[in-house]
């Protein structure tokens, strides 16, 4: 396949049907064709949430970054409606800790830094059994499957859409049946060339998120 879609191409396309998603849940519910439409959202993110680590010269500020937008919007979330949920900013935060903590063994290759993974995912699974994180434990593992191959000699493309694949039929597996639509964002990951794209939209991306959010629940208190 041609390597036609840089990243910001695929988050433009994960963002346009993020929106199309929230939109159904918040203004149409009853229509499942924006949600199976939305599914194609969460593989684009995810996958390159594990480009992101691999390629961050910073990783800190990568995963504060994330961390706390997704703390800023939960203190949003609970103000105005009282919610507890956590969204798919931590869950990605989780993902995130939990890919450096696999690096980092890696890297060191001692039995030590491997037990320090194992904990990160243990971890990661006692939370979402004491709080409700967006697409649970599984959905927080999915950047982790991609990651896996990172810096092998298997650090292909195919390979590591593959990785995304397994995780995606473990995720859906574990939840609802539309999720396995899915996978159908991984016809559009094999074209990705690599590159980030021309322009820096990195805080376009950011903004996007709580943005469309207040947008959507505004229509939505209007609506009713």
């Amino acid at each position: 396949m041609p390597a036609i879609l840089s990243g910001n191409a695929l988050k433009i396309i994960a963002a346009i049907t993020m929106f199309i998603d929230h939109m159904g849940m918040l203004l149409f519910p009853e229509n499942m064709a924006f949600r199976i439409v939305g599914r194609l959202a969460f593989p684009i993110y995810a996958y390159m949430i594990a480009e992101g680590c691999k390629f961050t010269r910073n990783r800190l500020r990568y995963f504060l970054s994330l961390f706390l937008l997704g703390a800023v919007c939960q203190i949003v979330y609970l103000i105005v409606d009282g919610s507890t949920y956590f969204s798919i900013l931590f869950t990605f935060s989780l993902s995130i800790l939990m890919i450096y903590a696999l690096d980092h063994a890696k890297t060191v290759k001692t039995p030590l830094s491997f037990l320090v993974f194992t904990a990160a995912v243990t971890g990661v699974w006692m939370l979402n059994r004491l709080f409700t994180i967006d697409y649970g434990f599984w959905g927080c593992m999915v950047p982790v499957w991609v990651s896996l191959l990172h810096r092998t000699k298997c650090d292909k493309l195919p390979g590591t859409v593959a990785m995304l694949g397994i995780g995606l039929l473990l995720l859906a597996m574990d939840s609802s049946r539309v999720q396995f639509y899915s996978l159908l964002a991984l016809p559009l990951l094999m074209l990705y060339s690599g590159q980030r794209g021309k322009w820096r939209m990195k805080s376009f991306f950011y903004i996007f998120y709580p943005a469309h959010l207040v947008l959507l629940q505004a229509i939505a208190w209007l609506w009713a």
